[in-house]
């Protein structure tokens, strides 16, 4: 029986900003929250070796938990809390400051997993007593992604109108957004030498995420989206560098890629415009391409390490009509009918 008081006090009373301005952005000031945390060498060399594993190896996904480490630490730090020896209970107090502060399911749950894979690490090399967010209760995350898509209907408008109205780059920029379902950053980083052929297949070498941003995958360009881009690639010049270019001659950006999905869409008459963006394009595909291969072959074609990331892609794997019931049913009727006009004959 609990007969303190204070000890029901909700957990997740706390002044401590947890969102808004990071503690820590890059690695510098990461360690400067450790050291002032008071951890030892040992810790901050695991800490270091740690963000070195294979899962952090893209920059984008290291900067991620950098972030979500940097969060753990301030807390901590606020509270006058030793990083290497924190009890469980107080791991409960932060997931549910975290809850307080109104941040989205899939932030918490990050944010917990990237401290709870610090943790797993820092026992194994023996700078830390032991993991406190193990067996904790975590948010729960909706396994269908939020990105907004676009039908193919909608996807066809867009590319009709970038042919008839857009400029021969932005055309096959958009073609090629389609047909090899890539990552936006993909596109802006590629250069024209990427180009060639594979067995007689038109090819294009992309960077793809992980392994540091030096991994690159081959993908096919089909005839479609081909003459597209030999449409443009006349009009570019033989010249090197960035394959999609600004006037100048520098890459185009992220932002702008951004802001081209968005006025083609309104252009297009795409309702939602203003929510869109050019990972809505690799959704679209996604969901379009598993309604009519294996997962395994969309899976592939995405890059995905986890096939569960790729079933998030699939916005209609909840529709009655595309139950595999129907098939079972109908395998089952042909089976007994046949079996019943043995038994006439018979």
């Amino acid at each position: 029986m609990i007969h303190d008081a204070a000890a029901l006090t909700p957990l997740a009373d706390s002044p401590i900003p947890l969102r808004g301005r990071p503690p820590a952005r890059d690695d510098r000031a990461l360690v400067e929250l450790m050291h002032a945390a008071g951890m030892t060498p040992l810790a901050v060399a695991s800490t270091a070796a740690w963000l070195d594993g294979e899962k952090r190896a893209s920059p984008s996904t290291r900067a991620s938990y950098v972030t979500d480490l940097g969060w753990w630490l301030h807390y901590l730090h606020a509270r006058g809390l030793d990083p290497a020896d924190v009890h469980p209970l107080e791991a409960d107090r932060y997931a549910a400051a975290l809850r307080a502060a109104g941040l989205a399911d899939s932030t918490r749950a990050r944010r917990l997993a990237a401290v709870s894979s610090w943790y797993r690490y820092l026992v194994r090399a023996g700078a830390a007593q032991r993991n406190p967010l193990l067996d904790m209760e975590r948010p729960a995350v909706e396994d269908v992604s939020k990105t907004r898509s676009l039908s193919k209907d909608e996807l066809d408008r867009m590319l009709a109108h970038s042919r008839q109205y857009e400029t021969a780059r932005t055309y096959a920029l958009l073609c090629l957004l389609v047909v090899t379902a890539c990552r936006v950053g993909g596109v802006v980083a590629v250069g024209v030498d990427a180009l060639g052929y594979d067995k007689g297949n038109r090819v294009i070498d992309l960077p793809v995420k992980g392994r540091g941003g030096t991994k690159t995958k081959r993908f096919i360009i089909p005839p479609y989206a081909s003459v597209a881009l030999d449409a443009y690639l006349v009009e570019r010049g033989a010249k090197p560098g960035p394959l999609f270019s600004t006037s100048t001659g520098r890459p185009i950006d992220q932002p702008y890629v951004y802001r081209l999905v968005r006025r083609i869409a309104k252009a297009a008459g795409v309702p939602q415009w203003e929510s869109l963006s050019p990972h809505s394009v690799r959704h679209s595909i996604a969901t379009y391409l598993l309604e009519q291969h294996p997962l395994h072959v969309v899976q592939d074609l995405l890059g995905h390490a986890d096939p569960r990331t790729t079933r998030r892609y699939d916005r209609a794997r909840g529709l009655l009509d595309r139950s595999p019931a129907y098939a079972l049913g109908a395998a089952f009727a042909q089976g007994e009918a046949q079996h019943l006009k043995v038994g006439v004959d018979g």
